[in-house]
């Protein structure tokens, strides 16, 4: 029997086209040295210290001497260092165990080297210390609700024009496409695409799964098998079919009116997906108690943005969500605190203290905090842009009900196994058997 969570086409929108950042065996060759690091729990993630296994093989006839290594930091200064001799034979390999010291909790890298005759290597890799332990130190502006009911009153007030136009050449053999177009915050028009099983019931209601995009991503709209589920792509102001008036280049967008924290780009954003839910409780035939956003990098921000504005939202599903913890972005990241920083020098007066001061409106934690409805996350510890001590202060800063999926040796990405997860999540929640 088919498990009909299988058969939803779920999504994994990115902030940019990321690969793997590094697989777990280091091989040079077939025919020359190489090393193979195995840690010591399934997602890298202690409750006191770290332990790594780390394998040299030799496989040429040149016996090897040298040294095996490895180096902790943290925030990019050095916290500990140890060596291990290597002496290999011919033919032959050599596991090395490290038992790392006991540290705080957080998260460190950690590099594993090799110095032998014939070969030298580094290894990078990322372990946490009781990671449910970590709280952001900052806490949100004391008028951030006010501040985002302002922007949810001003929404109200705008006429949403919903137009929905069947596109039938877009039509597979099971659902049906739709072009979507609404009003949103500063009467911008927004658009996106709704797609719907094609049902013989007139009064069938579907469960509804919210995309919300990446950055600078264009979304298409999105078909798959599933008999239960429509799906709604909104492309969000300035990105995809929804550019319009805000047609920054791509470097651009994150820092569009950053100088203003009520006139930041992102505040409009936020409030098209607001709008976007608006939209499917004006829909008959959707379920106005089934609904899942999901998204990832900045898609990821946004679905908990929604969720913690917006109390209609039923399940939130972030993979990989930016600007958390933004306080702390500044030496983690190079993204978007470079292009950030580059802007703020072309604008006379503007501190990169009054920026961060704005942004603590648009902090991921801070929209965390009021999230009520059930919520899964998945984060990669290799992540460049979305750090993994950022996504944890997020990620405990949401009570009640959520569940974290980490996954050590991937950077900006998620893997199958989550999409899985929030398959028979939302099923299971949506009692879609």
């Amino acid at each position: 029997m088919v498990n009909r969570s299988n058969k939803i086409f779920f999504l994994a929108i990115l902030l940019l086209s990321f690969t793997h950042l590094g697989a777990l065996a280091q091989d040079n060759d077939e025919q020359g040295i190489s090393t193979v690091l195995t840690v010591g729990s399934k997602n890298a993630i202690f409750g006191d210290h770290a332990s790594y296994t780390f394998e040299v093989k030799n496989p040429t006839n040149t016996p090897q001497t040298g040294t095996v290594s490895y180096q902790i930091t943290q925030h990019g200064k050095s916290i500990k260092t140890a060596s291990q001799k290597v002496i290999l034979g011919k033919q032959s390999s050599q596991k090395y165990n490290f038992d790392l010291p006991s540290l705080p909790s957080g998260f460190y890298k950690v590099n594993f080297m090799v110095n032998v005759t014939e070969y030298d290597d580094t290894t990078r890799r990322v372990f946490g210390i009781r990671p449910d332990e970590i709280r952001s130190k900052y806490s949100k502006p004391a008028d951030f609700d006010a501040f985002w009911n302002k922007a949810k009153a001003e929404l109200a007030a705008v006429k949403p024009q919903f137009k929905i136009t069947p596109m039938p050449k877009m039509n597979t053999d099971n659902r049906k496409v739709f072009l979507i177009e609404m009003r949103s915050l500063d009467n911008y028009l927004i658009k996106g695409w709704m797609t719907v099983p094609i049902n013989r019931s007139a009064n069938h209601k579907f469960s509804v799964l919210l995309g919300l995009p990446g950055y600078q991503v264009n979304l298409a709209p999105i078909t798959g098998l599933d008999e239960d589920l429509a799906i709604i792509t909104l492309n969000v102001r300035g990105q995809g079919n929804s550019r319009g008036p805000i047609d920054t280049r791509r470097d651009e967008f994150i820092f569009y009116r950053i100088e203003d924290r009520d006139k930041y780009v992102m505040r409009g954003v936020i409030m098209d997906c607001i709008r976007a839910v608006d939209f499917i409780y004006a829909q008959p035939n959707l379920k106005h108690d089934n609904i899942l956003v999901s998204g990832g990098s900045m898609g990821g921000f946004l679905a908990m943005a929604t969720a913690g504005l917006d109390k209609r939202v039923n399940l939130c599903s972030a993979q990989n969500p930016i600007l958390c913890d933004v306080n702390n972005l500044d030496g983690e990241v190079t993204w978007p605190v470079n292009d950030i920083k580059k802007y703020i020098r072309t604008q006379p007066g503007l501190t990169f203290e009054k920026v961060l001061s704005n942004l603590n409106y648009y902090d991921a934690k801070n929209f965390a905090e009021t999230i009520t409805c059930p919520m899964i996350m998945g984060i990669g510890l290799l992540d460049p842009y979305a750090p993994p001590y950022n996504e944890y202060a997020a990620y405990n800063a949401k009570p009640g009900n959520k569940r974290i999926m980490v996954f050590k040796d991937l950077g900006h990405e998620i893997s199958q196994a989550y999409k899985d997860l929030e398959g028979r999540w939302m099923r299971d929640h949506f009692a879609l058997f």
